[in-house]
């Protein structure tokens, strides 16, 4: 082992990950040491350090393992590709992610709808508003106008 490889308790620790999280990247391709110590242990290079500090930088923004792997295969043939198929890419999740943001707030606003509808007594649920929204059709939204 030369000075510039890092073992893999090494490299996790600069990483702020586990071990584990490093053979989880290496299992779904995302990374993949080519160096091995005469004992068969994984060495890493400062090649495979950057690209684990890439792929926590594109989890921390967003993107799921498989789109982090399409990420990757950008940046490795970065030469190839222009700025307009990385900002495309980009664009794509940022429309994924807003679409998600409308749904999480037809949702919260489904659930504030049914939670004011609600007493909140410590009386028996038997007749309670949220419970009978729900058997009746289950789209609280549509149903709660006429059982508020």
């Amino acid at each position: 082992m030369d000075e510039k490889t890092l073992r893999i308790g090494q490299l996790a620790g600069l990483a702020g990950v586990s071990q584990d999280t490093l053979r989880f990247y290496e299992k779904h391709g995302l990374l993949n040491p080519q160096l091995r110590s005469e004992a068969g242990y994984r060495l890493y290079s400062p090649a495979d350090a950057q690209r684990v500090s890439f792929i926590l930088s594109a989890k921390r923004v967003g993107f799921t393992l498989n789109e982090i792997h399409d990420l990757l295969a950008l940046e490795v043939t970065r030469d190839e590709k222009s700025c307009e198929d990385v900002k495309r890419f980009v664009d794509e999740k940022l429309i994924t992610v807003n679409q998600r943001i409308q749904e999480m707030q037809r949702m919260k606003n489904s659930l504030q709808t049914l939670s004011n509808a609600c007493c909140g007594g410590d009386e028996p649920a038997t007749h309670c508003t949220i419970l009978e929204v729900l058997s009746a059709h289950g789209d609280a939204e549509l149903n709660l106008q006429g059982a508020v």
